[in-house]
């Protein structure tokens, strides 16, 4: 784990918690909302024209979209119950659907595809309901080579929209207007430490588009026919519940472009919890849950529209990164516009008369920050050479599938060709490969009792026929006793600072790796974090009584290395430990 000290703090402006002024969370909602609505409207334009669907329904589609996005961006920031993250994730149409979507339409139209949405969903729910029981599978580095393959997927569009212009302008017109966007975005961000950082995105994209006015590429014709106020003329598509072939030869395909959706949905949640708050901070996997429950939501509430389905928006994470703005309040006003934005014809043609050079450029510093984070979270993680071969090979065949340079001749097609995408392909093969690793690895020995001190001799008991059966001697048997007895200790002081006095089961699980034990401690969620704790143990302070740290020490002293993952239902505190004779005095990661 980072320290917490000032060397190790982020230039973050307002933190999740922080209230920064109604006008600079609407002035900042207000260019997020400008930058992001254009891929909320253009990806189901471009599904439903390559289906050959109506205009009408097109006109709808592109309404329920920006409704969808706000009801759940506001969902994300506030937090409903459950449902949420409670940090600035913009919500928004899915690119990853594109493929299955059109098939969708083209088999069974409109209905067809509400249905198939619907469905789809459910799975996420069930997913953020019991991510727990999936957090071998859906690990950091499977999120992070996710992240770092969304670069991967899409900047080959990227590059594709940056040479896009008119016929008849000029050969420089559009690389000149998007050269102009991403030096003074940059330039901006690199120099600015102030209130002008936080602009950086508008303003280059305010340059880049005058740019582009003095070339003729701006479509003012577009924005001049659109009405200032209205709403679709046309229905609600409906539901198609026959159930037909259709139906369930694509619902496979729809459910795992879902979860790799969920997968990416949680490597955002991840990733904007790092980039959100001064001092370094464990992730909260309750967050990750709200975030993926909220996910679902959103896809719920497409089909019922009838659109397509909602995703996390990435850019979420490149943008407090660039920023420094991550308050809940900005999350607040980004839905709320994206909800204004869907009754206002006339300034969704503005945005989307942007020229794609500019909005190219604008996106290409966001994405090369996502990318970097991916790679961030990695390199976290990639210490056990496991995980870095996990993650250096699903990354690499996501370039290859993304490519068509692997077997293109037996793969076009297959199931809605949801693996000719680089995200889909390779956050698939790093699960496959972290599944993989997870079943050979040697059998874990578990015990069920009760969180509770006079648990302790039975616990010990339990470990030292581990150790014994593991060839350790004694001084290993008493520095696993030790640690048995500092993490009892330690997780029964969280549950009284949480005051409650409801009796927790416990299961204890221990296994050797690459030479160490490894001891994992299942408990019902109670309580403080055990690494945040860690992190500040060296901070002095006033308030902390001085004997609440002792378990603490004794622990830091003990372990290698001590992660804590709570989730609603329960938390787990894994505790790596090397035998005595090799076994370092750092403070744990």
């Amino acid at each position: 784990m980072e320290n917490g000290d000032p060397a190790g703090q982020r230039h973050v402006r307002f933190e999740p918690d922080d209230k920064p002024p109604v006008v600079l969370a609407a002035g900042m909602g207000l260019q997020f909302a400008v930058l992001s609505i254009a891929g909320i409207v253009l990806t189901p334009a471009i599904v439903i024209r390559a289906a050959g669907e109506t205009d009408s329904y097109l006109t709808w589609a592109v309404f329920a979209a920006a409704m969808v996005s706000g009801v759940s961006t506001i969902l994300q920031a506030v937090r409903f119950g459950r449902i949420g993250a409670g940090y600035v994730l913009l919500m928004g149409t899915s690119g990853a659907f594109i493929a299955v979507c059109v098939t969708a339409l083209v088999e069974g139209g409109p209905g067809l595809l509400a249905v198939l949405v619907v469905a789809s969903s459910l799975f996420q729910f069930l997913l953020a309901a019991r991510l727990s029981l999936f957090r071998r599978l859906v690990t950091p580095v499977v999120a992070g080579t996710v992240l770092m393959l969304i670069a991967v997927t899409v900047m080959p569009l990227i590059f594709d929209m940056v040479r896009a212009s008119p016929q008849d302008s000029s050969d420089w017109s559009a690389p000149t207007s998007a050269l102009v966007t991403i030096v003074v975005v940059i330039a901006i961000a690199l120099k600015s430490a102030g209130g002008l950082r936080l602009w950086a995105p508008v303003i280059g994209v305010v340059a880049g588009s005058i740019t582009a006015v003095a070339f003729g590429l701006y479509d003012f014709d577009q924005v001049a026919d659109a009405a200032w106020v209205g709403v679709p003329d046309s229905a609600w598509p409906g539901f198609d519940f026959s159930f037909d072939s259709a139906f369930w030869s694509l619902l496979p395909a729809f459910v795992l472009v879902t979860i790799i959706g969920a997968v990416e949905t949680i490597g955002d949640s991840v990733a904007i919890q790092r980039v959100s708050w001064r001092k370094p901070r464990a992730v909260d996997y309750r967050v990750v849950q709200g975030a993926v429950a909220a996910d679902g939501a959103g896809n719920l509430l497409s089909g019922l529209a009838g659109t397509m389905p909602n995703t996390t928006y990435s850019t979420s994470v490149s943008i407090a990164e660039l920023t420094g703005v991550a308050a809940r309040r900005v999350g607040v006003a980004i839905g709320a516009i994206f909800l204004v934005f869907a009754f206002l014809p006339k300034f969704l043609a503005l945005v989307l008369a942007i020229p794609e050079a500019v909005v190219a450029a604008y996106v290409t510093v966001l994405i090369a920050l996502l990318f970097v984070v991916g790679m961030r979270i990695v390199s976290e993680e990639a210490a056990d050479y496991r995980k870095g071969l996990i993650a250096g090979v699903a990354f690499w065949l996501g370039v290859g599938f993304q490519n068509n340079l692997i077997f293109p001749e037996y793969l076009e097609g297959f199931a809605g060709g949801f693996l000719e995408n680089g995200m889909t392909s390779g956050g698939l093969v790093a699960i496959v490969l972290t599944l993989f690793t997870e079943v050979t690895q040697p059998r874990r020995h578990r015990l069920s009792t009760n969180l509770a001190l006079g648990e302790l001799p039975r616990i010990q008991e339990f470990l030292n026929a581990f150790a014994t059966r593991h060839g350790w001697a004694t001084p290993m048997s008493q520095r696993l006793d030790a640690v048995a007895e500092e993490t009892l200790a330690t997780l029964l002081g969280a549950e009284q600072a949480g005051d409650s006095s409801a009796e927790r089961a416990l299961r204890v699980t221990a296994s050797k790796q690459d030479g160490r034990a490894v001891l994992e401690f299942v408990a019902a969620a109670q309580g403080e974090n055990i690494e945040d704790r860690l992190a500040v143990l060296d901070e002095p302070t006033a308030d902390r009584p001085v004997e609440r740290d002792v378990s603490l020490r004794l622990l830091q002293h003990y372990a290698t290395s001590v992660i804590h993952q709570q989730y609603h239902e329960l938390e787990i505190v894994t505790v790596h430990v090397n035998p005595a004779s090799e076994a370092t005095e750092e403070r744990p990661k």
